[in-house]
């Protein structure tokens, strides 16, 4: 019954969502490939299965990178309004169960994204098209050409982040101080080279970076060996666990099952006063 009611739910379309009906659609970097969809508005608040994560479990650390210029273009994203994490309900909740057994072995969750609007999916678009812009290819894809993220799947129109059940995320060890800010222009760091020459975070080693397009972050490549790839697992299992699936071709991309909305995208903003009772 709860899997029946997760489908119902997914199926009706709201004045907030953009409507999507296709069959088994594959992900990549967050993204499923075009298909036929229909506008049916877009409200600026969220339906009431939506819920801030911090209210959930404030225990998880966030650092919401698309609300910052540390982006794989540049700049913040459009949408992200508030440095928060939004996720349905169900989604919010399978991650609290996670955090309490990664809490009790000395670790934290540390999430770099969750729900997505729409509109940030097609700020992705509309710079992927724009092949001059590479400000930050030196970091996040600098064995890739430009021209080839449609067809290689690292950008795409829509997300399954906006359906409200997909986060990104990695571990950090506790206490695990704070990372430094990002500041613009500094030199670049190749985001699959050694730790200690990437740009610094607190989290565990996982090989690469967040965000990095390159083949080196899917989860079980076979040249990510020793402790980095014990760390991926140890992520992995623990999440797993919680009910959630993992991207294969990203270390750091879950997705709680069943979604609550299987099949509907959403377009409201990053911001509290999206949700039911915000301010």
């Amino acid at each position: 019954m709860p899997r029946l009611a997760a489908a119902l739910r997914g199926l009706t379309v709201t004045a907030a969502a953009v409507a999507l009906t296709t069959a088994a659609v594959p992900e990549a970097t967050g993204t499923v490939p075009k298909a036929s969809t229909a506008v049916r508005g877009a409200a600026e608040t969220a339906p009431p299965e939506f819920v801030a994560l911090r209210d959930v479990d404030p225990t998880i650390r966030q650092k919401i990178r698309y609300f910052t210029p540390h982006t794989f273009m540049g700049v913040p994203v459009t949408g992200y309004r508030q440095p928060m994490c939004i996720l349905t309900r169900d989604a919010a909740r399978a991650l609290h169960r996670a955090q309490l057994s990664f809490l009790r072995r000395g670790y934290t969750l540390k999430v770099y994204d969750c729900y997505r609007p729409q509109r940030a999916v097609n700020h992705f678009v509309d710079w992927a098209k724009d092949l001059k812009d590479q400000r930050m290819k030196g970091e996040f894809y600098p064995r890739i050409d430009k021209s080839t993220l449609f067809r290689d799947g690292y950008i795409a129109e829509k997300s399954g982040h906006s359906r409200g059940s997909t986060v990104d995320l990695t571990l950090v060890r506790l206490p695990g101080p704070p990372t430094r800010p990002y500041i613009p222009g500094e030199p670049l760091r190749k985001c699959y080279a050694p730790k200690a020459q990437r740009f610094p975070d607190n989290s565990l080693d996982m090989g690469t970076g967040f965000d990095c397009f390159d083949t080196l972050a899917h989860t079980l490549d076979p040249r990510v060996q020793g402790r980095q790839r014990a760390n991926r697992l140890l992520l992995k299992q623990g999440l797993e666990n919680a009910g959630f699936r993992n991207y294969d071709k990203e270390w750091w991309h879950y997705t709680f099952t069943p979604e609550t909305f299987s099949d509907t995208y959403f377009d409201f903003p990053v911001w509290r006063r999206a949700l039911s009772g915000g301010h």
